[in-house]
């Protein structure tokens, strides 16, 4: 069972991943948009209309892409029209659509200032709030303060309503599978239902009325906007802290805040977008990250389908060994996986300000367009990273550890052992280096000058293996394999970098192992 539960969830992330993350995401809320403008028409939907919901869509979408393309311009910046989409589909959900004058004067309004706080509310390059939220709230808030006959909306948030549950939850969950963010965005359902659950058991109190558990959270699930909230908003990646304990206190936050909306003054409340943007100034507060800029000093083939990038980091850039960065290339015509992709990190933090990736060049018949536009970069180009994020980090203490790597998966092994080497500190640890053959075995110096004990599953006997490392002579690599050349293995952490099938052939004997963090990847 757990192994086929694995199966599936890598197949899933391969499939997923042959989409850019905003790529997905907008593929998500045209569908929901779609299903939202057929229920509008048959009448499921009583508000917001067919028309107004066509209008608002081109008033925002125009907007804010008019404004993103202008400013990026000005700024020498990519115009990334995913990004506009994205931003004037979730504003879509959470302001009062309308086809009025009043009301587009309100969603125009809201569109401008959502795109410019991208830029006016950033730290070095990154922006520091959701900008839907951002521009949700202040039109809500303005019109909080008075009458204002031209400002025709606010937030309503009318996605929360029954007929829409199903699919903002399944199209909600390929999103999260996609950045892996389930386990976040579920806490925060869970917080936020339950503060509502309750807040309405307290103002039912007040009021002296009765309520029952079933109705309330009846009412909390199906007629509220936590699934979308948590699932299209909280979940971006870009205003998220690095770390998944940072994550779920962001996320704990906002589910309280969502759930039970605090009144500021008596004249509006901290609920919805706002307990967002509170939630972004924790993240902001856990990790103050910027765009880090990269000069490629040198490349170079450490197997003869793989390279490595050799960077110089101008400005701070901090990462904890095992980590992983995205990196901008932006380039001509971009396919749909977009101009950004993860990279595990290969050198130490200790190597700074020297930065270095590797990949394997994989399908060179069909390229991405994101792989031919690296592949051309020059030494001297500037590349952007958008920054370091990552859980497959070793734990603290001396406890063993059982690390398995298939091909260039181990890039953040070599990093976390040149770490160690570096503050000379001494650990158990087994490192099983899966590859087609012995030719493919990168960074073979570095990994022996960690004194690591290695263990190679290669089809060729590798030549001069130093003496702490093993060719698993006729040994298939299956969970039995495993756990025959790791006979302690449930005394250890294991970490697995390698592609979804084979984390998901050698799940039975990790499961066995005293804790398990996976980092799937599934090329590039």
């Amino acid at each position: 069972m757990i192994r086929s539960f694995t199966a599936v969830r890598q197949r899933v992330l391969a499939l997923l991943g042959a989409l850019s993350m905003y790529r997905l995401v907008l593929f998500a809320l045209v569908a929901l948009a779609l299903i939202a403008l057929v229920l509008s028409a048959l009448g499921v939907i009583a508000s917001p209309t067919p028309i107004e919901l066509i209008v608002s869509f081109l008033v925002l979408a125009i907007v804010i892409s008019l404004v993103d393309a202008v400013t990026q311009r000005i700024l020498r910046l990519p115009w990334r029209v995913e990004s506009s989409l994205v931003t004037a589909l979730i504003l879509l959900f959470v302001l009062r659509p309308g086809a009025e004058l009043p009301a587009i004067v309100g969603l125009a309004l809201a569109g401008v200032v959502a795109s410019l706080s991208k830029y006016l509310i950033a730290w070095r390059g990154r922006h520091i709030l959701n900008p839907a939220a951002f521009g949700a709230a202040f039109v809500s808030i303005l019109g909080s303060f008075g009458e204002l006959p031209w400002l025709g909306t606010s937030s309503s948030w009318w996605v929360g309503t029954p007929s829409l549950t199903i699919p903002v939850l399944l199209l909600g969950l390929a999103v999260l599978w996609r950045t892996e963010k389930v386990r976040v965005v579920l806490l925060f359902l869970v917080v936020a239902l339950a503060t509502s659950v309750l807040r309405q058991f307290v103002q039912a109190q007040e009021a002296g009325f009765a309520t029952d558990l079933g109705t309330a959270f009846s009412f909390a699930l199906l007629q509220s906007p936590f699934l979308f909230l948590g699932a299209f908003m909280l979940s971006e990646p870009l205003t998220l802290p690095p770390r998944r304990w940072q994550q779920f206190a962001v996320a704990a936050t906002v589910g309280v805040l969502a759930g039970w909306p605090i009144s500021v003054a008596g004249i509006f409340t901290l609920g919805q977008e706002r307990a967002l943007l509170i939630g972004n100034l924790l993240a902001f507060a856990f990790a103050v990250r910027g765009s880090v800029r990269l000069v490629l000093e040198k490349r170079a083939f450490v197997t003869p389908t793989a390279q490595e990038l050799t960077f110089r980091a101008k400005g701070k850039v901090a990462f904890l060994p095992g980590q992983y960065l995205e990196l901008d290339v932006p380039h001509h015509r971009p396919d749909a996986r977009g101009t950004r992709r993860e990279f595990s990190i290969v050198s130490a933090p200790a190597d700074l300000p020297t930065l270095r990736i590797a990949y394997k060049n994989g399908d060179q018949k069909h390229p991405s367009s994101y792989k031919r536009a690296l592949a051309a970069a020059e030494p001297g180009t500037t590349l952007a990273v958008t920054g370091t994020w990552g859980d497959f980090i070793l734990p603290r203490g001396e406890a063993p550890v059982l690390m398995v790597a298939a091909g260039i998966g181990v890039t953040p092994f070599v990093s976390q052992l040149r770490q160690l080497q570096a503050t000379g500190v001494q650990r158990d640890i087994v490192l099983v280096y899966v590859a087609a053959d012995a030719s493919e075995l990168a960074f073979r110096d570095e990994l022996a000058a960690t004194d690591a004990r290695v263990v190679v599953f290669t089809r060729d006997e590798p030549a001069d293996l130093p003496a702490h490392w093993t060719w698993a002579r006729g040994i298939r690599l299956d969970a039995e394999g495993l756990e025959r050349v790791v006979p302690d293995i449930a005394g250890r952490h294991a970490f697995i970098s390698g592609p979804p099938r084979l984390i998901a052939d050698l799940a039975p004997a990790l499961q066995k192992a005293h804790s398990l963090t996976t980092d799937a990847f599934a090329g590039y």
